[in-house]
């Protein structure tokens, strides 16, 4: 979907109000006492000394919430029509603070802030959707054999554990706590430890958007502490989590250990984006150039551009010219395109790659090295010459390395892009309905788009194939997520 906005000029001195753990709608400091640091990845100086919650933390937030879901409750015992109210309410809310939360976000994650202005407002957008369907969540009657009533009811799955990832901490959020409280659960709710103060921000609206306590709580942690004890807490229903697959595999090993609670896994990817010789060229170069918007930190990054030979070398031209151009720097900068890294780890990691690809034999076409400042600032890197067998054609690479590789025919590029274990999203350019039709039939890929590159909306369910998740988010099916179905069958007086 597209939001457009004219933002305003965004402040980097945003003041940060609010750093502990919300619990039964207060702010509380961690059991332990503990806090941690959150840095701007491009100045690497501390913005704020952030509550540290770990399993005594994550006890009390799935005790408040398990009180808020518990049968007689204000929540339980709200019209589903109130319950949307309170939704759109907080929509209103964020839309109200978007330029506040926008500046937050682009301060701990150093998302440009025109962009991250953008995302917060279609935060509100999925909020907003999700609000209008909390009184129409209804079952069925069924037709069935025998003198016998039976209907279907629609019920909350109860405590749900939501893990946000750091890439896009206030959309993530948004898209999360939406179908979960039109569905009737109550959360709790870790946001990644590089990114908590967005998260935080939007429980304190959720507090003023006048949601009972106890129905949404957020913890600020680390991963194997509080987002284990939240994978294995025995009185959460379900998981819901974004980021890496070797995560994942993590949370869904917990899940089973402990109660088999439902798990929705939004994971990593590496795709495909294919372009034919009668493809719109400049058309295909804008969308493919998506992969640069967050630091090529992002699942759906086409990180994989299949080009047919026919226009490879002018594809290649192209798509260098545009990465050339660039334009790197802090998110205040004005016309900034691509911020920071989110921190050293992930510089590392890319660097890494880059040089494999060096030594395998790719083309670097452009960029390729750290840029020399404070931050965390990688060049816009492109490598062509790309063959499958390279490591920067099969790891996630999370940073702004474009890899195009040249195919021939239509049953080549299809076997190509299924050769991996990723499948969350595809696209593919040409102007032969009938060749778009086939490659978005047989590419393995929760998410395809035709002459177009990551368009999403709320209305539209989003996840992938293979170890790029299980489960979907957004739509009807993101609602359905939360949900259980019971049956109910009453015995009639006779056949009549």
């Amino acid at each position: 979907m597209s939001v457009t906005l004219d933002p305003p000029k965004g402040n980097p001195n945003t003041k940060i109000n609010y750093t502990k753990i919300f619990i039964n709608n207060e702010f509380v400091d961690a059991v332990s006492g503990k806090t941690f640091p959150v840095l701007n990845p491009a100045t690497e100086k501390l913005i704020a000394q952030t509550a540290e919650g770990d399993k005594a933390d994550v006890d009390k937030a799935v005790a408040a919430a398990k009180k808020a879901f518990a049968r007689g409750s204000v929540w339980r015992s709200m019209d589903a029509s109130a319950r949307g109210a309170l939704l759109y309410k907080l929509a209103d809310l964020i839309e109200e603070n978007v330029n506040e939360l926008a500046n937050l976000e682009s301060i701990e994650n150093g998302k440009p802030f025109p962009a991250a202005y953008q995302f917060t407002a279609m935060t509100a957008h999925f909020v907003r959707y999700y609000a209008g369907w909390t009184d129409k969540i209804h079952g069925t009657t069924i037709p069935v054999d025998g003198n016998s009533f039976t209907l279907t009811r629609k019920e909350p799955v109860g405590v749900v554990g939501q893990i946000i990832p750091w890439n896009y901490p206030i959309l993530m959020f948004g898209l999360k706590l939406g179908p979960a409280l039109a569905a009737g659960c109550t959360l709790v709710v870790k946001p990644a430890e590089q990114t908590p103060l967005t998260s935080i921000r939007l429980a304190q609206l959720v507090k003023e958007a006048g949601f009972p306590p106890g129905v949404v709580n957020v913890v600020p942690g680390y991963g194997p502490t509080a987002g284990a004890a939240i994978s294995h807490h025995p009185d959460i229903a379900k998981v819901a989590f974004t980021g890496s697959s070797e995560v994942g595999h993590i949370i869904l090993k917990a899940a089973g250990e402990s109660n088999l609670k439902r798990v929705t896994l939004e994971l990593g990817g590496k795709s495909p984006l294919v372009v034919f010789d009668d493809a719109d060229l400049d058309a295909a170069v804008e969308d493919a150039y998506s992969l640069f918007s967050n630091a090529g930190q992002a699942c759906i990054a086409p990180s994989r551009v299949f080009v047919q030979s026919g226009v490879y070398d002018k594809f290649v031209k192209k798509a260098v010219a545009v990465a050339s151009a660039t334009k790197v720097g802090d998110a205040f900068t004005p016309g900034c395109q691509q911020g920071p890294q989110i921190d050293l780890d992930t510089v590392d990691k890319v660097l890494g790659l880059i040089e494999s690809a060096k030594r395998e034999g790719a083309k670097l076409e452009t960029g390729g090295k750290r840029i020399e400042s404070n931050g965390y600032f990688i060049e816009p890197t492109v490598f062509s010459n790309v063959t499958d067998n390279m490591r920067i054609a099969k790891e996630e690479i999370f940073g702004p390395v474009q890899s195009i590789f040249k195919f021939d025919t239509l049953e080549e590029v299809i076997q190509r892009s299924n050769d991996t274990n990723y499948g969350l999203a595809a696209g593919v350019f040409t102007k032969n309905i009938e060749v778009a039709l086939e490659y978005a039939k047989a590419v393995e890929a929760g998410n395809v788009w035709v002459n177009r590159y990551n368009a999403f909306s709320p209305q539209a369910p989003f996840g992938g194939y293979k170890e790029s998740g299980m489960g979907r988010e957004m739509g009807k099916e993101g609602l359905d997520a939360y949900l259980e179905t019971k049956t109910i069958s009453i015995k009639l007086p006779s056949n009549h």
